[in-house]
Formats: C-alpha cells, sequence, structure tokens
C-alpha cells in the first residue's frame, strides 16, 4: 500500500468517526449539542483537524444527512421487499418511514429540517438523496392513480409521512393514534 492510499484511508477513517460522533452526540442531546471544540474533544483531535475535513457544522450536518438517507432509502426497500401487493407494500413503506424517524430523530432533522447545505430537488442534488426520494417513488408511483403523474403522488405522500412524523414526534399528534393514521393515509390515497 502507498503512502497515499494509506493517508487516504486515514482521512477517510477519520472522516466517519467525525460524522458518527456528531450523530450520536445529536441523537443523545440534540444539535445543539453539536459544536466543533466539542467534537474535536470527543474524538481527539484538534480542531483545525476537524476543519480540514468541514468547513463546519454545516457540512456535518449535511454529511448525517446524506448518510441517513441512504439508510432510510435501504428500509423502505428493505421493508417493501417483503410484502406482496401495492397496497401492503404502501402501508408497509409507511411503517417503515415513520419508525425510522421515530427510530432516529436527530437524523431525521438533519434530512429534512436543518441546513447542511445540500441541494433538494434541484439537478444537483446529491445522490442519497435522489435515492432515498426513488424508494418512496418505488412503491408509491404504482398506486398514484390515472392521470395522476407518480412523482406528484409521491411527494404529496410524503409529505403526509412528514407530519405524521414530525407532529407525533412534537406530542401534537398522540401516537397510540399513528397505525389508524397510516390506514387512514393508505386508504385515501393510494388507488390499486
Amino acid at each position: 500500500m502507498s503512502v497515499q492510499e494509506r493517508k487516504r484511508r486515514e482521512r477517510a477513517e477519520r472522516e466517519r468517526l467525525i460524522v458518527a460522533t456528531a450523530r450520536e452526540l445529536a441523537e443523545r442531546e440534540g444539535w445543539d449539542a453539536v459544536t466543533t471544540r466539542r467534537l474535536a474533544e470527543r474524538i481527539e483531535y484538534s480542531q483545525p483537524v476537524l476543519y480540514s475535513h468541514f468547513r463546519g457544522k454545516r457540512e456535518i450536518i449535511g454529511a448525517v444527512a446524506l448518510q441517513g438517507a441512504t439508510e432510510l432509502a435501504a428500509a423502505v426497500r428493505a421493508a417493501t421487499a417483503a410484502v406482496h401487493g401495492p397496497r401492503a407494500r404502501v402501508a408497509a413503506l409507511a411503517h417503515a418511514y415513520l419508525d425510522f424517524a421515530a427510530r432516529n430523530p436527530a437524523v431525521y432533522d438533519a434530512i429534512f429540517q436543518l441546513d447542511g447545505g445540500l441541494a433538494y430537488a434541484q439537478e444537483d442534488t446529491p445522490e442519497p438523496l435522489k435515492d432515498a426520494f426513488a424508494a418512496l417513488l418505488e412503491s408509491l408511483g404504482k398506486v398514484a392513480g390515472d392521470g395522476v403523474a407518480p412523482e406528484l403522488f409521491t411527494e404529496v405522500f410524503w409529505a403526509c409521512l412528514h407530519g405524521v412524523a414530525t407532529l407525533t414526534r412534537s406530542g401534537r399528534l398522540p401516537p397510540k393514534e399513528t397505525e389508524h393514521r397510516v390506514e387512514l393515509l393508505v386508504n385515501r390515497l393510494a388507488i390499486t
């Protein structure tokens, strides 16, 4: 292994450590607790080393968002692959999405609430974000109904799921009714 290869590998490992540490800290204490000083202390590198990887907290949030989008896409695909029939797949998708949001609130915020400096729904949208939307579209596009663009239907269904996730987490919707909300959403919107 060349010196350059070793340095690239070490740099990638430091980046993974920074992102993992930021994510862990945010999940435990919230994003306000994630500071470059605190991260540098936790990973036992100086702040200049941290800044050599990320220009600041915004880029770290973006890195967590990209990692989370990849995980969300995988969770949705795994859930929908395990069931048959378009409506059952949509229900599985909804549950996987809401479960991901509930289990990973800081990551969910990084993807959908916080400014990580990422472009959404544009030409330069990073691939993990495009793939997360594609994972939703794969199941939702099949139940959009005649005359409805699958992408538009997916956006509306996703917006509903996002509303349920954020309103439930904030205590504005009681969690015990989540199953009924999913059932209503699937029954009213998913045309087969």
